[in-house]
Formats: C-alpha cells, structure tokens, sequence
C-alpha cells in the first residue's frame, strides 16, 4: 500500500545516516562492500556499520513493532534452502562485480554526480524492473484493495518514526561535530550510529520490504499491484543527498579558518571513490545485471537481507552463506 508518510520520513533517515557517514568519517555508505568486508576483511570501518545495521531492528520491535515487514515463508525443504544459496550467490556476485548497489550507487553514486553510478543504477533498475514484471510474481496488496492506496501510520508508528528523525538531525548536525573529536574511537562510535539510522531508515521507508520493492516495479503489467511508494526514497533520500554534496563540497572544499583542504568530521582523510566511466568494463555491466535480476527477482539487496537475516534466520544463513560465496570470486 502507498505509505507517503513512512517512506518520507525513512528517506530522511537514509538521507542522514550516508551523508552523515561521509561528512563526518569521510566514507561513502556502500551497504555491498561494507558487508562482504565486514566478514571477509573485518576492520574498524565496516564492523560497526553492520552492526548498526543489524541492531536497528532492537529499537523498532520495543517501539513499534507493527512497522516491521512481513516476510514470505522461510526455507523449509533442500530445494527451497539450495535456492535461496543460490540467490545469496548473484546478489554477492553481482554486487561486487558491479562495485556497489542501491545503497552505494544510488542514494550515495547519483547524489555525489557519478556518471558511473548513473550508468550503475540505470542497468541494475532496468534490469529489476523487467524482471519483476516478466519473471517474478509481482504480490497483490490485501483484499484486492489496489496497492496505491494511501495508508498512514498509527500515533504510535508516527511519534516513533518523527522521534528517529528529529534525534538522528540533531545528533548529526549539532552533538556529533560538537561533542566528538577526530579521533578512531569516535569514528568507531559514528559508524555504528550511521549502521543503526540507515537500518531504521530501511525498515521504515519500506525498502526493508520485498513485496513493498517488488509492487515498486508493478506498473508495467498490473496497475493494481503498483505502489509508488518508494519513488519517495528519490525526493526526500537522494535529493536531500545531492543538496548537502553540492553545499558542502565534501573532499573539494577549504577550511575558512586554516585555509587548507577541509577535513572530515572526525577522520583525517576523505575515502571518497575516484573511478570514473573509463573504468567501466563488460565484468562491471554483467555485475550490475545480475544484482538487478536478483532485486528484480526476490525483492531484496544487500542492506535489507542484513535485515531479514536477522529476522529470518533460516533464511538469513542459507543467503548470507551465499553471498560471502558470491562476494569472495
């Protein structure tokens, strides 16, 4: 169903989590890399961004419980278990050969004006999109109601979504740059900060969703199974994204104080990518293909599997095995 308040406010949280994540530890929030380097490369820089990620679900099941999605059934014989490994596989596969996905190329590639993540988001959406409407089955919404009906949230859904909003702004604008030095501790303490915004962002937007993500796709065949909802991820997630990298020129700008190359936050350096569309290559498009049939197929990218791991263990080992899988060729 249309959810205009929830995804708003849930974009506003992604909007805050990355870019926050690179104004003040001067890294790009790529859900993909960060994950398989979370297990295969474990450093200060991934581990608490997932597990920020990870507990995100703690505060919204205590607080507001009816927020989290409904998942299809888990893995209950061999068949169903080999394919979700197999899923796991290509989005791992795909992912890394694309150098990134929804999170890396689209909300944090698009607003930093990366031709590369342009031509990135342009395959992999093409992509899902046509394997949503001629391959997957695309769910109904409930008692035949179209999916672009309008539903708004609860008093108790909205105090809580308005609550992470408004704490995770003031956090990342006038505590964290006030209160924090540049120091290693603080940007351990910011990473899994922005992990536990993005992962609340998720779930609320819908993103977190994969009948959500897959009705996104629906209007090219059935109009009655389209919910526009997420199209709001681009006005109040990706612009608002676009505004800060053109105002603050992260890694561009001087320090009017020092007159020198500003700094992050809290890092000393900026650890912003510098490929361009001269490194594009075919291993890159196939990449950005296979994440897209994947996404188209079941739903879900790399942030939202974090999510459903944790809520959906059985199925959580059998996609996650295949994505360390798919994530380690």
């Amino acid at each position: 169903m249309l959810t205009p308040v929830h995804t708003s406010l849930g974009a506003l949280l992604l909007w805050q989590s990355s870019s926050g994540l690179l104004l003040h530890n001067g890294a790009v929030f790529g859900i993909s890399s960060l994950l398989s380097g979370a297990v295969l490369n474990p450093s200060r820089d991934n581990i608490p961004i997932i597990a920020g990620l990870i507990s995100s679900v703690v505060p919204v099941y205590l607080l507001a419980p009816t927020l989290l999605p409904s998942y299809p059934a888990a893995p209950n014989s061999v068949t169903s278990l080999l394919a979700t490994v197999g899923t796991g596989f290509l989005l791992g596969w795909g992912t890394k050969s694309g150098r990134g996905c929804t999170s890396g190329h689209m909300l944090c590639g698009i607003s930093r004006l990366s031709p590369r993540s342009l031509i990135a988001t342009a395959i992999f959406f093409t992509t899902a999109l046509l394997t949503a409407n001629f391959v997957s089955e695309i769910p109904p919404c409930p008692a035949g109601t179209p999916c672009y009906t309008p539903v708004y949230p609860s008093k108790s859904e909205l105090a809580f979504m308005l609550g992470a909003t408004v704490i995770t702004f003031l956090a990342n604008t006038l505590v964290i740059p006030r209160v924090m030095n540049r120091s290693e501790e603080s940007r351990t303490i910011f990473s899994y900060l922005a992990g536990l915004e993005f992962g609340v962002g998720l779930i609320v937007s819908g993103m977190a969703d994969s009948a959500k993500v897959l009705q996104f796709f629906g209007f090219l065949t059935d109009p009655a199974r389209f919910d526009p909802s997420l199209a709001l991820v681009i006005l109040f997630g990706v612009v608002p994204s676009l505004i800060t990298y053109l105002f603050l020129k992260p890694g561009q700008g001087t320090d009017r104080k020092e007159g020198k190359p500003a700094k992050p936050t809290l890092a000393e350096s900026w650890r912003i990518p510098t490929t361009t569309v001269a490194d594009i290559d075919w291993q890159f498009v196939l990449g950005a293909m296979v994440f897209g049939a994947v996404w188209g197929l079941r739903g879900v990218c790399p942030g939202p599997a974090v999510l459903r791991s944790v809520l959906q263990p059985v199925w959580g080992f059998a996609e996650m095995s295949g994505y360390m899988i798919g994530s380690s060729i």
